[in-house]
Formats: C-alpha cells, structure tokens, sequence
C-alpha cells in the first residue's frame, strides 16, 4: 500500500472516532469502507510484524468498529440459510486459491490467503489467514487474530478476537505453529514460529507458561517461545479457603527436526508421552 494512501485514511478515521457526526459525510463513510475492503484483500493488516516486533495499527481496529456504526442491517440468503447481520460474508472466494468446506463461515474484512483450507469453522472480521493455513472442524478465529502460514488450528481451537481496549494486541500465532485440539488462545498471547501446543491447553494473558525442561522452572507470560512444545499442567496456589490447583501451561521440550513435517506433527507430542 502507497504511504500517502494509508495515512489519508488514517487521518480520516481517527478523525471520525473522535467525532461520529463526520460519518454522516460520504467522504468519511467511503474511508472507513475503503479500509475494510483493503483488509479483506490483505493489502493492510490489523497487526503486522516490523523486524522483530509486532505493531498493532490501532487505526485498523478503529475502522472496524466505525465500521459497525455505518452498516446497515441486512438480510443474507445462502441457500436454505437465513442470516441477518451488518457483515457480508466474504464472496469471490473461488478466485483466491482458498479451499473452505460447507459450512465455514467467512466474514467480510479478514483475508485468507491462498493454499489455506477451512473445515466448518469460523473466521471473524479483521483476521488475518496465512497461506497454507489448516482451520480444523468447529475451529474459531476471532477478531483481529493473526495466524501465520502453514499453521494448523486443529478441531475445536478457540483463537480469542480483540477490538477494545485499542491499543490490546491481537492474538498471534506465527508461522508452522501447531495448535492442538480444543487448546484455547485468547487476549492477546503470542504463539511463536513452531511451537506446538498439546490438546486443551489454555493460554490467557495471566497464564503461567513454565519451561520445566532444566534443573530451575522459568516461567512466562503472554507468549510461548518458538519451537516449544507445550502441555497442560496445574500448580498449588493458596487462597484463604485453602490450597487449591490452579492451570498453567507447561513447556517440556522443544520441537526436533523430525517432526518439521505437517504430517508428523502429531509426533511432536508423542515423543514426549502426550495426547495428541
């Protein structure tokens, strides 16, 4: 995207946060929509990563929300389906290289990219779908989420979706990353280029992420390390009714070479005695 282009919109949207009257004015509404076509073809994203940081474009998120506001609310017919909403369904999709199985739903504004498959799942406006890109069965990816490519989000994942607080990232797994059945990822946590989580692992922004795999346990939080391989686990807190077990997540290893394959992902996990 053209510099001048991005910041004119920009301009004009930050302008029509601050004061909703402008959006009675075409020259506003046309930006807000100009915007939201823009991230559904993937020409700007919600976040994006500059060298080694990811940069949230809050003035994306802004058009969304603006995007809400101007929307009318319309009658969608698919088949024998009814839907009544302010967001399309994403069309055209036939032309991108996209495989999406009945009954994915799709909606306007998130950009899938080429090569990606979605089983029946749902992707939601302003997230971002790398190339490659497996969505498993009843699969979600919020809002604003942003999955790399040659991810596999496998049946059941729940991948949060943020628009408020502005200035909250978004939920972002990075490229190769394998995402276990039923594992939920949500406000805002980083999943790092290829690290694999096990089934039902839960990462919140509090969550403890411990590496159990040295003498010391190290402990993070809102992001899992690239290439590490992740299970569930619990440890004791003290409330005042008494000891209690509370989750955490627990890294045991890190992913080898012999499993860089989609195929053998699975054996990610299996090397170490866990449940796929």
């Amino acid at each position: 995207m053209d510099t001048k282009e991005i910041n004119s919109l920009s301009k004009f949207i930050e302008e029509s946060f601050s004061n909703r009257d402008l959006l009675k004015q075409e020259s506003y509404q046309n930006a807000v929509k100009n915007t939201i076509a823009l991230l559904n073809e993937g020409k700007i994203r919600v976040a994006e990563k500059k060298e080694s940081e990811w940069v949230v474009n809050e003035w994306a998120k802004k058009a969304i929300l603006l995007y809400f506001v101007i929307a009318p609310m319309v009658k969608h017919v698919v088949g024998p389906y009814e839907f009544y909403d302010k967001i399309p369904l994403k069309n055209g999709i036939a032309s991108t290289g996209v495989r999406v199985v009945p009954s994915a739903t799709i909606r306007y504004g998130c950009f899938i990219a080429p090569s990606a498959i979605l089983m029946p799942s749902f992707v939601n406006i302003g997230a971002y779908v790398g190339k490659g890109t497996m969505v498993d069965t009843w699969a979600t990816v919020g809002s604003c989420a942003q999955i790399g490519k040659d991810v596999h989000l496998s049946g059941g994942v729940g991948i949060g979706g943020v628009l408020e607080p502005l200035q909250a990232a978004p939920v972002i797994i990075e490229d190769g990353a394998f995402i276990g059945s039923r594992c939920i990822v949500v406000e805002g946590v980083r999943v790092e280029k290829e690290a694999v989580l096990g089934a039902n692992v839960c990462l919140t922004a509090s969550t403890k992420i411990i590496d159990v795999t040295g003498n010391e346990p190290v402990e993070y939080k809102g992001f899992v390390p690239a290439r590490s391989v992740v299970i569930p686990g619990s440890y004791t807190k003290k409330f005042a009714a008494g000891d209690y077990q509370v989750p955490c997540a627990l890294i045991i290893g890190t992913r080898k070479p012999s499993t860089d394959l989609k195929t053998s992902l699975n054996n990610a996990l299996r090397e170490y005695d866990v449940a796929v």
